[in-house]
């Protein structure tokens, strides 16, 4: 995996955090549906656009989590074009790798603090193409301290959502 590439993975969720904080009157909810909602801002005169959701069941024998969530983001002006990473709301076991099930198909996600992200650009399109044909998703993780957790999410609305992003994003 290119530095830039793992650059973008580790430092993407704080950029998005950053334009939701200051930024947040810029940002433009796009088209989204079903459990997916999508959205668009300009950063440096470029567009990024992602959309997010949240799983529908959160499993594990934990008693405190935060935010869960899973976003595939477009940044055309980096060449960097469906980026899936999972937030766990918890940090991950070092070293460990995040199991993600859509349907039939299997993939591996690495980990770094409460981030999971597929480990090639290549791993990305397959996890993005099965997300489009899937009705469900299930994410499996460990916690640092050894928590197994299981995060299932919908897929209906999928589609729809990432077309809106490709449309906002030149795709």
């Amino acid at each position: 995996m290119s530095v830039l590439r793992t650059s973008l993975r580790l430092t993407l969720p704080l950029l998005l955090l950053a334009a939701g904080g200051a930024q947040a009157q810029d940002i433009k909810r796009l088209e989204g549906a079903g459990d997916w909602r999508a959205y668009s801002f300009q950063e440096k005169g470029n567009p990024v656009c992602y959309m997010v959701s949240e799983p529908k069941r959160d499993e594990g024998n934990y008693s405190k989590r935060g935010e869960i969530y899973l976003m595939v983001t477009h940044r055309p002006a980096e060449k960097s074009i469906d980026v899936v990473n999972v937030v766990a709301g918890y940090d991950y076991r070092t070293d460990s790798e995040v199991q993600v099930k859509v349907d039939a198909d299997v993939f591996g996600l690495f980990t770094h603090k409460d981030t999971a992200w597929a480990p090639t650009e290549g791993d990305d399109k397959r996890l993005v193409q099965a997300m489009i044909k899937g009705k469900t998703m299930v994410v499996q993780g460990t916690s640092s301290r050894g928590t197994k957790t299981k995060d299932t999410y919908s897929l209906i609305g999928f589609t729809r959502a990432y077309k809106s992003i490709n449309k906002a994003c030149g795709r």
